[in-house]
């Protein structure tokens, strides 16, 4: 009978108590992440009155299947339970916990302490037997078949062992947990939500190139078929998203000259994310760029190399932009008539006009906004990287990023919210597929132990995909100022093996790019941002074949292709940081052996130290030798024990990344 407790309907019979499922996400508001073939491991506390047997499954479900599947849950004591499912297909899973008495269990128990105590069991063996009749009737096919046929074994007379044996027997117990009796279960009140992105959400390597300045001749405007003669250059990197900025026409209304001058000369070409001109806005392409057939050719080029193109999305409009004349509703008005241009005290982006999401047509607004992700999609668009989206609504980003992953699930969106850590942390919950970090102000050991260590290794790791980047065409970081070609290499070492997911703004950065535009500042001097530049790719100080032999290393080996098994060990010395990651599961080949790396903080002189490993959190065992390889370098060490000894020259190796062999 169902009666009401506090405005609810419910069954007294219930008697399990279903709490503290994780990973929940603010009581189940935002999904948790996962990519296709990972697992999802929740937790719960799982109790119940009285001494009886309790059981449990981890129910989940994709969102296309109505029928719930079952994954077992194994007790870890003090009324814990945990179970584990894998997710095979893109777009969302659900999952939920449900617990009942399980009264076969519990006579089982009882069975065996009276049997062990000797202890008279005839009644027991005809309650147990009556159980599993009751099992049986619940069964289909054959194992009901097998419970009827134990039922008779228990109740055979003349052989007592015999039937204390059946009773016992480990297969019954298999059997009868198939068809447990879970008419009373009780079921967590909520379904959470996983959702599944393709592998190139957990893995990938990002390299940002203007298309403008792809030219082979100085001071011509590149096309996108310059850009497309760029990307065997951007393969032999090891690169496989190659990011553009805008691609759309640009605004000549108060446009920038070079180094962000208000005076635009004749011949200055503005900024990309300055979008929209009388030759259209977020859905056209920039005349001296090419056509959108030239633009798709881009796409199919990178994607016949194994890479994707990443387009940048701005939703921001120049004062020319179509938008400013077709649907001036759509804009903050001053006092005197003109459109509000954007701010940031005391910046002045004089050629940026901010869209008003507080218009009482945000809904046309919305679907606007959708229909230019819509026809990037066409395009052959599956990776966006979206310009300070903190900036604009967050429930128009939780829609539309749900609206496109519905009929688009492989769509992945970039973050590039250099911002609060609530509102970087509450856009990832909103769908953001991945997010730039504060990696980039991050250099002391303390200052990246403790900060990866919150995004790997708390709850954090659940929702927000970390994307290291050392620098942007917006950030030339005060590390790579001081640090010269050392601290380059330094901060791409730590980039690339810290994250699974990185970065950088190319070729500034291969060519050490440091000089910036005034003391203090992180702008660049001269940026790409208004001008065009001629990149001398085969310049004698670049880091092309270095960055080329690391991504190399981050595709071999498995460990680095993850983020979840990040882990810091100690050093004696401050300047020298230590950490490693394992690979996914049990394999015991090359690609799937335990990664550590060793770096050299200081750019400027060699430090040395010890280091002490955690050798159970890499799976070696304490009392035998394990070999380390360098695969920088190529050496190979004999370590023996945790604490061994390492020396760095910044210039010659600032880093070891060693894999280790028992």
């Amino acid at each position: 009978m169902a009666i009401a407790i506090s405005g609810l309907e419910t069954d007294g019979r219930l008697r399990v108590v279903v709490d503290m499922v994780r990973p929940e996400i603010d009581g189940g508001r935002y999904p948790i992440k996962r990519v296709v073939g990972e697992s999802v491991t929740a937790e719960a506390a799982i109790f119940a009155d009285g001494h009886d047997q309790i059981s449990c499954k981890l129910l989940y479900r994709h969102e296309s299947e109505d029928e719930w599947r079952a994954a077992p849950m194994e007790p870890l004591g003090n009324d814990l339970w945990r179970g584990q499912f894998r997710v095979g297909k893109l777009g969302k899973y659900f999952y939920t916990v449900e617990g009942w008495v399980d009264h076969f269990q519990s006579w089982r128990a009882a069975l065996i302490k009276k049997t062990a105590a000797s202890q008279d069991v005839s009644l027991d063996l005809q309650i147990g037997a009556g159980l599993i009749r009751s099992l049986a009737e619940g069964a289909n096919g054959n194992d009901a078949a097998q419970l009827r046929h134990w039922a008779e074994e228990i109740t055979a007379n003349g052989d007592r062992a015999r039937a204390v044996a059946a009773a016992l027997s480990d297969d019954l117990a298999s059997v009868a947990d198939r068809n447990a009796d879970r008419h009373l279960a009780s079921r967590f009140p909520r379904e959470l939500a996983v959702q599944v992105d393709r592998e190139r959400a957990r893995f990938s390597t990002w390299y940002e190139v203007f298309p403008r300045s792809c030219s082979n001749e100085p001071g011509t405007h590149g096309t996108f078929r310059d850009c497309e003669q760029r990307l065997p250059y951007i393969q032999s990197l090891g690169f496989d998203v190659v990011y553009l900025p805008p691609v759309h026409p640009i605004g000549r209304d108060h446009r920038k000259g070079k180094n962000n001058s208000v005076a635009c000369a004749p011949g200055d070409v503005g900024s990309p994310w300055a979008i929209g001109a009388p030759e259209g806005g977020h859905s056209a392409v920039h005349p001296q760029l090419g056509t959108l057939d030239d633009f798709r050719r881009l796409v199919a080029k990178a994607r016949e190399m194994n890479m994707e193109i990443a387009l940048d999305i701005a939703f921001q409009c120049s004062p020319d932009h179509p938008y400013t004349q077709e649907h001036p509703e759509w804009f903050r008005h001053r006092p005197d008539g003109s459109i509000q241009y954007a701010e940031n005290p005391p910046k002045k982006y004089e050629d940026i006009y901010p869209l008003d999401f507080e218009t009482e047509h945000w809904r046309e607004l919305w679907q606007e906004l959708k229909s230019v992700l819509d026809f990037w999609i066409f395009q052959g668009v599956r990776i966006f990287r979206v310009d300070n989206p903190h900036t604009k609504a967050f429930s128009f980003w939780e829609w539309v990023i749900a609206e496109i992953k519905r009929e688009h699930p492989e769509t992945l969106f970039l973050a590039e919210a250099f911002t609060r850590p609530h509102l970087m942390y509450g856009l990832a919950k909103l769908g953001f597929s991945q997010s730039y970090t504060y990696f980039t102000w991050r250099n002391t050991r303390d200052e990246i132990t403790a900060y990866l260590t919150e995004l790997t290794q708390t709850d954090v790791r659940e929702f927000f995909r970390a994307n290291l980047w050392p620098n942007t065409p917006d950030i030339l970081a005060q590390a790579l100022v001081d640090g010269g070609r050392a601290g380059f290499m330094i901060r791409l070492l730590l980039a690339a093996t810290l994250g699974a997911n990185y970065g950088i703004y190319g070729p500034a950065f291969e060519l050490c790019e440091r000089e910036r535009k005034e003391s203090g500042s992180e702008e660049y001097l001269n940026s790409e941002k208004y001008e065009i530049k001629h990149w001398n790719l085969d310049a004698p100080h670049s880091l092309k074949d270095f960055i080329a032999q690391v991504n190399a290393i981050r595709r071999q080996n498995a460990a680095l292709q993850t983020d979840r098994t990040l882990r810091f060990h100690a050093t004696d010395n401050p300047m020298l940081i230590c950490y490693s990651k394992t690979a996914p599961g049990a394999s015991k080949s090359d690609a799937s052996l335990p990664i550590v790396a060793v770096v050299n903080l200081d750019p400027f002189y060699t430090q040395s130290g010890w280091v002490s490993l955690d050798l159970g959190a890499l799976g070696l065992d304490w009392n035998r030798a394990f070999q380390a390889q360098d695969l920088l370098g190529g050496q190979r060490y004999l370590w023996q024990g945790s604490r061994n000894y390492v020396e760095l020259a910044p210039e010659r190796r600032p880093a070891h990344i060693l894999r280790l062999r028992q």
